[in-house]
């Protein structure tokens, strides 16, 4: 692989390194770029850094509609390659049941810079789980994978309802554990949030099962719910109370106009609902996959038809709505700008999912609409049973996280081969690989080298 040149902003900004054992996410909410880091990283960069931080910049700048193209006059040469990127799905494919899956740590060492071909590689992370900042979502990683990552290489489901803060006014927030979603939400820029335990506090009634905890009732915010006017509803991750949370969304959705405690005669008056993802199953530390947002949407919906008696339209975020795959997009477009100077996505980004029908089904059919191209990698260490057709095929399939990420690398080799050498197979480029590797470096598994083959 060859060097490119890398094209800095041309007004730098003041980063700062926190420890993973120490940081908060007060303290990466600061305007200032952060990179957070394992202890022993602390006083010296890993090879993690370069990556991280630059993904930060990218997702500053981002967010803050800026494009800079100015570069130094003598830019400095770097081993991170702006062809191709990697986004992973996190559960089922890095971590599973809170642990990290042992070959996904040894993947993130070979994207960062100990393979066989001597470069870097940039990648994200793009989850569907909900209920955390992306800020918490990267303290949380750098510590199980043991490198130093930033919160801009983080898209989690709810990240794109960031958008939708200056629409509403006030908004109900569903899921997760205590206070974190409506903090998630709140720092999205929504200005009155609300939660289900807010409204059981003005009225017990409302849920007859369900009684707040003491930690809940000290939490929850004393409102007149009958003055209140909730202009949508937001489903930022998994349900910890099915009941009383469907009750509450129910009695929302048939009032008049957002106020609990009418009751509208046509029940088309409420308002709108948002899920953050629509995964039906997950990856948790159970062997067997655990319900998810996506059975609470289709619980919901069936609950409203048999109640009103009409069908009940709500709209998803995460995989596999564009949105999320288009917001990762825009941030490695703007990567790519201010590293290389190049105003365009890197030519392929592999996807490597566990879930055929969020994570393979988003990426082959944003694919279809994409200007380069997006390449669908499915890992049997989550969702994916041993023995089954996916519904949604993915471009390969393999054993683990390593294996995909040596499968992309591999492919990309093969094609760099074939272009320089125009040849009309990639033979040559097999027998290339083969030379480079060293018994000190990863070897692809017998498994992907077979997928690795083709290069479609």
């Amino acid at each position: 692989m060859s060097q490119a040149s890398t094209v800095l902003p041309k007004r730098p900004r003041p980063f700062q390194r926190l420890s993973s054992e120490d940081a908060t996410q007060e303290a990466l909410s600061t305007r200032s770029p952060t990179v957070v880091v394992p202890p022993k990283h602390l006083m010296a960069p890993s090879d993690a850094h370069e990556v991280a931080t630059a993904m930060e910049l990218a997702r500053h700048e981002l967010e803050e509609f800026s494009s800079p193209m100015s570069s130094p006059e003598t830019p400095p040469v770097t081993n991170v390659t702006d062809k191709y990127a990697f986004a992973f799905d996190i559960d089922g494919v890095l971590i599973r049941g809170g642990r990290p899956i042992p070959e996904a740590i040894e993947a993130m060492k070979v994207l960062n810079g100990k393979n066989a071909y001597g470069i870097k590689v940039p990648y994200i992370f793009v989850t569907n789980g909900g209920g955390k900042t992306e800020r918490e979502r990267c303290i949380q990683l750098s510590k199980q994978l043991g490198i130093e990552a930033s919160p801009g290489q983080f898209i989690c489901g709810h990240t794109p309802m960031r958008e939708m803060a200056a629409k509403y006014q006030t908004v109900l927030v569903v899921g997760g554990e205590g206070e974190k979603c409506r903090q998630v939400a709140e720092g999205y820029g929504f200005k009155d949030v609300v939660t289900p335990g807010d409204i059981i506090k003005d009225n017990p009634d409302t849920t007859p099962f369900r009684k707040l905890t003491a930690d809940e009732e000290k939490n929850s915010r004393a409102l007149n719910f009958g003055r209140v006017k909730i202009e949508a509803i937001f489903v930022f991750a998994d349900s910890r109370d099915w009941a009383g949370d469907q009750q509450i969304i129910l009695d929302l959705l048939m009032s008049k106009g957002g106020y609990l405690g009418t009751r509208s005669e046509t029940f088309n008056e409420g308002p709108p609902v948002f899920f953050s993802h629509n995964d039906v199953m997950w990856s948790a530390s159970h062997d067997l996959a655990r319900l998810g947002m996506g059975a609470l949407r289709l619980s919901l919906e069936a609950m409203y038809k048999a109640v009103t008696g009409m069908e009940l339209n709500t709209t998803a975020f995460g995989k596999p709505q564009m949105g999320t795959f288009q917001f990762a997009t825009r941030l490695l477009q703007q990567w790519r700008r201010d590293t290389h100077g190049i105003d365009a996505p890197p030519e392929t980004v592999y996807f490597v999912g566990d879930t055929p029908e969020s994570d393979i089904r988003g990426t082959n059919e944003f694919n279809k609409q994409s200007e380069n191209k997006w390449y669908s990698i499915l890992v049997r260490t989550g969702v994916y049973q041993e023995g089954t057709k996916p519904k949604f095929a993915p471009k390969a399939t393999v054993d683990n996280a390593l294996d995909a990420v040596l499968h992309g690398m591999e492919r990309e080799t093969k094609k760099m081969f074939k272009k320089a050498l125009n040849l009309p197979s990639a033979k040559l480029a097999g027998a290339a690989i083969e030379k480079a590797s060293n018994e000190n470096m990863p070897t692809v598994s017998s498994k992907a080298n077979e997928a690795t083959n083709s290069l479609a």
